[in-house]
């Protein structure tokens, strides 16, 4: 059985709720932020709610499948900042945190050959044992995506694959362009600048 997804008009409107709360405004959701769900393969709802919480974010994380023995625990977006969480078997309760927010201190991060093309990947490992903590960023313009590993597990190498392979992005220009169309072309992603410049 296929899960139905509310329609974007009324997601665009939750979602235009959120960005227009402030500091305090937020929104919790345990659907999947899948980069392509549903037969017409757009992205879920919470990608949408992740791109109204970070405005200025041109590259939106989302998941590419969820491997066996990995669920997804939930999301929280809010005004400046959104987070997910992918629980392991073997590793335990968010064992991959994804954070996307407008920028990142990546100072002590090692800059090494990104995986993604538009975005630049640093890596920073604080501990290996007992447990392995590291942290992967992706910077982009206006916007930069952290992984974060608490892994407890002997096998390491799973999760990392993991947050490479099973993690993606989705662009802000496609994302809008799916709103727009998904909307009867009524709702924008982002608020239209008019000729003068403003909003």
């Amino acid at each position: 059985m296929t899960a139905t997804r509310p329609p974007a008009t009324a997601l665009l409107a939750a979602a235009l709720l959120l960005a227009g709360c402030g500091g305090n405004g937020t929104s919790m959701s345990h659907e999947l932020p899948g980069c392509a769900t549903g037969d017409d393969a757009t992205a879920a709802n919470g990608v949408v709610l992740m791109a109204q919480s970070v405005p200025t974010a041109t590259w939106l994380p989302c998941v590419e499948s969820v491997p066996v023995g990995w669920t997804f625990a939930g999301l929280d977006a809010r005004s400046g900042s959104s987070r997910f969480w992918l629980d392991s078997n073997r590793d335990g309760a968010r064992a991959i945190e994804v954070v996307l927010t407008e920028d990142c201190d990546t100072s002590g991060a090692t800059e090494i050959p990104s995986d993604r093309e538009d975005l630049r990947r640093f890596e920073r490992v604080t501990q290996v044992a007992p447990q392995y903590h590291g942290r992967r960023y992706y910077v982009f313009d206006g916007g930069c995506l952290t992984v974060v590993f608490t892994l407890a597990g002997e096998n390491r190498g799973e999760p990392l694959a993991l947050a490479t392979h099973s993690l993606g992005v989705v662009s802000r220009e496609e994302l809008a362009a799916q709103v727009h169309e998904e909307s009867g072309r009524r709702l924008h992603l982002d608020p239209p600048v008019d000729e003068g410049g403003g909003s």
